[in-house]
């Protein structure tokens, strides 16, 4: 392997024709030159300059590398601007695995802002729900992963990821707008022990079950999507009740659907997970930040 210094060096020693016209360009003294000189001879094993008179020839090894020193500077400098851009954060590519309601509310204001401070960087969004998006991590299909817990159903996550904790989403019953209940500035549970429900994704369904057991009664589940339109669709038809994050209530509202908290309140707990080792990728880190800054300014909303 050689020395970029000393390719650098050989290849101004082979334009100015002389060890000390070289030295005078690149600021080094003639005997730091001969030095480095020797040095890539002991690394390509042959001589690279004959003497002739006061000047120097190549000889044949010293051609054979000559015609390729200018490709080899090239290309080397057009990898440390690479990886100068990537540092700098003009240039760099993300990928972003989250939840739908995610991806239609954390994730566009979050891609607003890094486009006004970094054009040039690049995110690919990815949708599943979580625990798949955090698997997709796991096995290296994406940078980011935006997944979400319920406090009382002990989830487990997989070991590596680090979790950075976003923001805490309220739930919020779903009722259609002529509901007795939609009067009410607030919800119990319990109030609704006799509604058939309309039961979200897989987990958010589970967290239905598992707080309902906690007060008392098992739930009457008419309907199961994972569409969080037609859940509120079918809610507005009068077909039943839900329990959906207020997440999704900033991007949907449906006129015929009152949404109201629930009392005590529940929340699930969104975050952003990332392998250690992706923490010190400056693009990452900079997706990050600005998935922090949004969250806190949704968080409690």
């Amino acid at each position: 392997m050689f020395d970029s210094r000393h390719i650098k060096t050989f290849h101004e020693v082979v334009r100015t024709g002389s060890y000390s016209a070289a030295a005078r360009v690149l600021g080094y003294t003639q005997p730091a030159i001969t030095q480095q000189m020797k040095a890539l001879e002991r690394d390509t094993g042959s001589a690279l300059f004959v003497r002739v008179g006061r000047g120097l020839r190549l000889t044949e090894a010293g051609e054979a590398l000559a015609r390729h020193t200018s490709a080899i500077l090239d290309a080397m400098s057009a990898a440390q601007e690479q990886m100068n851009a990537l540092t700098r954060l003009r240039a760099g590519r993300v990928r972003l695995c989250a939840f739908p309601s995610a991806n239609s509310t954390l994730v566009p204001e979050t891609l607003a802002r890094l486009t006004v401070d970094h054009p040039a960087l690049r995110v690919d969004l990815l949708e599943n729900e979580p625990p798949e998006s955090l698997r997709r991590l796991t096995r290296g299909e994406c940078d980011i992963a935006l997944a979400f817990t319920y406090p009382g159903l002990h989830e487990q996550v997989p070991e590596g990821p680090v979790e950075i904790p976003l923001l805490e989403d309220q739930l919020t019953v779903l009722l259609p707008a002529g509901h007795p209940l939609a009067r009410r500035r607030a919800v119990r549970l319990t109030d609704l022990a006799g509604e058939r429900w309309i039961a979200g994704c897989p987990r958010c369904r589970a967290n239905l079950l598992h707080e309902c057991a906690e007060e008392g009664f098992v739930p009457d589940v008419a309907f199961m999507t994972d569409d969080n339109l037609a859940v509120q669709s079918l809610v507005a038809e009068g077909l039943g009740v839900a329990m959906l994050p207020s997440l999704v209530l900033n991007f949907m509202r449906h006129p015929k659907v009152a949404g109201r908290p629930l009392r005590p309140v529940s929340r699930r707990k969104i975050s952003a997970y990332v392998l250690p080792e992706h923490l010190r990728i400056p693009a990452t880190a900079r997706v990050l930040d600005r998935l922090k800054a949004v969250a806190a300014a949704k968080d409690g909303c």
